[in-house]
């Protein structure tokens, strides 16, 4: 059996999130916001804590300065049962800070610095990749998944030794790479998920079904497109699904997509069915957004199940 369920590879950040920003200012310099909170945060950090409440056994492989910052991630990520022991540590780099603003509506903007760029080669751990019932890249075309080769040498450890890899995107920030950048890549991806603006970004698409298309013609295994208030798509060579979002008032997106990528895996590795899965991905996405910061609502599998019941009942 393999030490892990899931490995999660990528970004841990703070997020500093401003609930309700008001942009008019209240003096010559002050400005006011609902609230203001302080979170772990990062792809990779939200995926692993989010598969850690759902049952999975669960490492992550990313990188933190010796510092406030990275104390702070290294603590909620033990206390919700993550297994920290690959996390590298560098006093040469700060962990990253994000500023975040939600809106009312629980859409946000954030903004990043240079810190988002550490110099973190996952390729180097090819243990960490290995000894694991899947991998998780979080998220492709951001830093430490903005260089090519780094992308290349994981995916294809990961190939080598069987082990199934899922990749989220994010929309480029300091390093600008087009999706046939990753062409000798995508083919050893078994299933991306990027949302409806990351898909139409790299794809050149308008329509999901195409976007889907032109990541399938590109050698990856299955698509699924995070449509938010609308929903998902579901593409492979064989067949194409679409689900729609579950009825909820959104109060923080951030980390919604996360949380719905843990989901999927967790149930693809608890033997269901992708119908299945991404019913209980959807759901988890749901969960995730009703609560401000990433990992802050959704609480087990239970939980889920019983959500699931009561849309079902609607």
């Amino acid at each position: 059996m393999s030490k892990y369920d899931i490995v999660f590879i990528g970004t841990a950040i703070v997020d500093a999130i401003l609930k309700g920003f008001d942009p008019k200012p209240v003096s010559a310099t002050g400005y006011r916001a609902d609230s203001c909170s302080l979170h772990a945060g990062g792809e990779a950090v939200n995926g692993a804590i989010a598969a850690a409440k759902l049952g999975m056994k669960t490492a992550i492989l990313c990188a933190l300065g010796k510092d406030a910052a990275g104390n702070m991630i290294e603590a909620q990520l033990a206390a919700n049962g993550v297994d920290t022991s690959l996390i590298v540590r560098s006093a040469d780099h700060p962990t990253p800070v994000t500023a975040m603003f939600v809106a009312e509506d629980g859409s946000r903007r954030s903004i990043t610095n240079k810190a988002h760029r550490y110099n973190f080669h996952p390729e180097r751990y090819a243990d960490a990749m290995t000894d694991a019932g899947a991998v998780v890249l979080g998220s492709l075309f951001r830093t430490p998944f903005d260089d090519p080769e780094v992308v290349l040498q994981i995916v294809e450890t990961a190939h080598a030794k069987g082990v199934p890899v899922f990749a989220d995107t994010k929309l480029p920030n300091f390093t600008k790479l087009r999706l046939e950048d990753l062409a000798d890549s995508l083919p050893l991806i078994d299933c991306i998920t990027p949302n409806e603006d990351e898909a139409r970004y790299y794809s050149g698409e308008d329509d999901p079904e195409k976007m889907a298309d032109v990541f399938l013609d590109a050698g990856v295994g299955s698509v699924i497109i995070k449509l938010g208030g609308k929903g998902c798509l579901f593409k492979n060579r064989e067949r194409s699904l679409y689900l729609p979002a579950c009825p909820i008032a959104a109060v923080d997106a951030s980390g919604a997509g996360d949380n719905f990528l843990a989901g999927y895996v967790s149930e693809i590795l608890r033997g269901s069915s992708v119908d299945q899965a991404l019913t209980f991905a959807n759901a988890c996405g749901a969960i995730c957004t009703t609560a401000v910061g990433a990992c802050t609502a959704l609480q087990d599998r239970q939980q889920v199940e019983e959500f699931i019941k009561k849309m079902s009942e609607k």
